[in-house]
């Protein structure tokens, strides 16, 4: 946990090593999980480093950087917001869950910013498989796409695994494919018929995918 300053040069420091080693952004250094969701508006990425989100920003002229993990006493945390208050970015926490049913209320609140922030944005969450899956599939959806187009968004190419506690998330689109999609708008459904607590209820997820995920991944 990091809960000091960048201020000075020890303050720096003590955040680089909580994110490179706490925080595993030692494998950020190479691994970008940097995939484009809607061309030109919306990419999504695992978290940045100070040195890739300058060079993200500068090269797809990003406008907002959001935070789906929320606001975190951590040095990747800190030194992200410190980067993008340097190139000009506006900053936006909106965070998500990755292994329980997503809560109605994050959603909704997440489809009214969408219809305020700035364009071209970049979404980020740890690795960027899950939070940034489920993030990046609602995008879908509040752009017209289907559950199916959604789902795509939740893959094993970004890291996502649909066997694991994760996959609540691909049960998801799953659930509003089957109940709604063609009869009731996206946000409709959203707001006044998808039921969270049935949808934890009848998921059940595989104990090897779970135990990968979170025990030797160390997955948020």
């Amino acid at each position: 946990m990091f809960q000091g300053s960048l201020a000075t040069a020890r303050g720096r420091r003590r955040a680089w090593v909580d994110s490179l080693f706490v925080d595993h952004a030692i494998f950020r250094l190479v691994w970008t999980n940097f995939h484009t969701v809607v061309p030109g508006k919306v990419y999504r990425c695992n978290h940045p480093t100070p040195r890739r989100l300058a060079w993200a920003a500068r090269r797809l002229g990003l406008k907002t950087l959001v935070n789906l993990r929320g606001h975190r006493k951590c040095g990747s945390d800190a030194l992200s917001r410190e980067a993008a208050k340097r190139v000009g970015l506006a900053h936006v926490d909106m965070a998500f869950e990755s292994r329980g049913a997503p809560h109605r209320d994050r959603i909704l609140r997440f489809a009214s910013l969408y219809r305020s922030i700035a364009f071209p944005m970049l979404m980020h969450c740890k690795s960027g498989a899950d939070r940034a899956g489920l993030a990046s599939g609602l995008v879908v959806l509040f752009e017209g796409g289907t559950a199916d187009e959604a789902l795509a968004q939740l893959s094993w190419q970004y890291g996502h695994f649909n066997h694991s506690r994760t996959g609540v998330l691909d049960a998801f689109f799953m659930r509003y494919r089957s109940e709604a999609e063609g009869r009731i708008p996206f946000l409709e459904w959203v707001e006044h018929h998808y039921d969270e607590v049935a949808l934890k209820q009848d998921f059940v997820a595989g104990k090897l995918a779970s135990f990968v995920n979170d025990q030797v991944l160390r997955r948020e």
